[in-house]
């Protein structure tokens, strides 16, 4: 028969170890895991050390051959022989009190940051793995020793203690700055979430954390994610990157939201980031930093989708396939002439509807509403709401299309001036 022992972390720091004589051994100040929980077919780390204290010293031995035994509600640490861990398992495995415990770790399924009140651990045969978080009020209530008379208390109205367990492979461990603990997992699981709850959770960190969550996002996923921060957590991440790491990022940017970014730097910084990033998107950027913030074009995009009324259906989505454009830029597709003077618009559905051989000059709409580039931004919620559109194509004083306003970048303006006249 599986012997299975299931049990707390708080239960056991702090309580006295003592050898199968019952010598005293010393105080359990820590249990350490391997952090590395896929090289095991539970999916759960396995606990590797134990940290000891006996009086001024702090000794590490492999928990194998250590158990937890529950008697008449009290736990025991009992250990049948020391061996002490190498110096390599010392440094390579995860502590639960120092980085786990009281710290805040990612809850993947709720996509937030939370704080670990408890870890549950459970001992199967021989090992011992550690399969949850607490994050609950009882956790809290187990740790200060007060658990059971409040569960009483609770018990007498018909009520219960709230609590919360997160499984340990839904969480993801945040704050290892401070520990020189080498990990030999990175923070996988993050790439998993959404951009706009991975900017939330960044935005909740310190300082130092959220730099370097954010370091170790792929460029793709840092760049999605940046685009998301609020602008004081943008200018701290940039600054704590390197120019190149830096510069790579906002490559991949469009290039309104790199001049938003920008502008709210130094000169001298934007301007090494603007000589270190890619030639074609620095000299777009550099023409939008031009622009009044107060103007269309300071919130315009740049990246739009021109053709030649003579292009055929097929050649447009030809095109399309290959550039693979963003969800926005098929808001509004646009016809220009030679010169780049816009004379039309037609939009996604005109395309899916046209047969491949149709030119574009027998589905267009000429004569369409457009902004002027240096035109006061107070006025694009006016021309948004009249014609009902998605985006509005931005032209110059000469009618050369220079980019467009999306109804996206036109309400983040509005929220942003009202959160600024609070």
């Amino acid at each position: 028969m599986t012997s299975v022992t299931t049990f707390y972390l708080s239960r056991v720091i702090g309580e006295k170890a003592f050898d199968t004589g019952s010598k005293y051994i010393g105080i359990v100040k820590d249990l350490l895991v391997d952090p590395d929980s896929s090289t095991y077919s539970s999916g759960h780390p396995v606990v590797k050390g134990i940290k000891i204290k006996h009086k001024n010293h702090n000794g590490f031995y492999s928990f194998q051959n250590f158990h937890i035994e529950k008697s008449n509600g009290k736990t025991k640490v009992i250990c049948d022989q020391l061996t002490t861990l190498s110096d390599e398992q010392i440094n390579s495995n995860l502590y639960l009190v120092e980085a786990v415990l009281d710290n805040q770790i990612v809850d993947l399924n709720g996509r937030k940051l939370v704080r670990v009140n408890d870890v549950r651990l459970v001992t199967i045969t021989n090992d011992t793995f550690a399969v949850a978080v607490d994050i609950g009020i009882e956790g809290l209530l187990r740790r200060i020793g007060i658990v059971k008379p409040v569960k009483y208390a609770f018990s007498l109205f018909g009520a219960a203690i709230p609590s919360k367990f997160i499984l340990w492979e839904d969480v993801e461990t945040i704050d290892f700055s401070n520990l020189n603990i080498k990990l030999s997992k990175s923070y996988a699981k993050l790439q998993t979430l959404h951009p706009s709850d991975l900017a939330d959770i960044i935005e909740d960190l310190g300082r130092k954390a959220s730099a370097e969550v954010f370091s170790a996002l792929d460029e793709e996923k840092a760049a999605d994610v940046m685009e998301e921060l609020e602008i004081d957590a943008q200018v701290h991440i940039l600054e704590s990157l390197s120019i190149e790491k830096a510069a790579d990022v906002l490559d991949l940017m469009p290039a309104d939201e790199v001049a938003d970014i920008l502008d709210a730097l130094e000169d001298d910084k934007a301007e090494l980031l603007l000589n270190e990033m890619e030639k074609d998107t620095s000299q777009e950027v550099r023409e939008l930093l031009v622009y009044p913030d107060n103007t269309v074009g300071s919130i315009m995009s740049s990246e739009v989708l021109s053709f030649n009324e003579n292009t055929t259906i097929g050649e447009v989505f030809k095109e399309l396939r290959t550039k693979k454009p963003e969800a926005e830029s098929l808001y509004n597709l646009f016809v220009t002439n030679e010169t780049d003077v816009l004379i039309a618009t037609f939009s996604l559905r005109d395309l899916v509807v046209s047969d491949p051989e149709t030119q574009i000059n027998q589905i267009m709409k000429p004569s369409p509403v457009h902004l002027l580039d240096y035109q006061r931004i107070n006025e694009v919620a006016e021309f948004v709401s009249k014609y009902n559109l998605l985006a509005i194509p931005v032209v110059d004083k000469n009618k050369v299309l220079k980019g467009m306003v999306v109804i996206d970048d036109v309400i983040d303006d509005l929220v942003n001036k009202r959160r600024t006249n609070k």
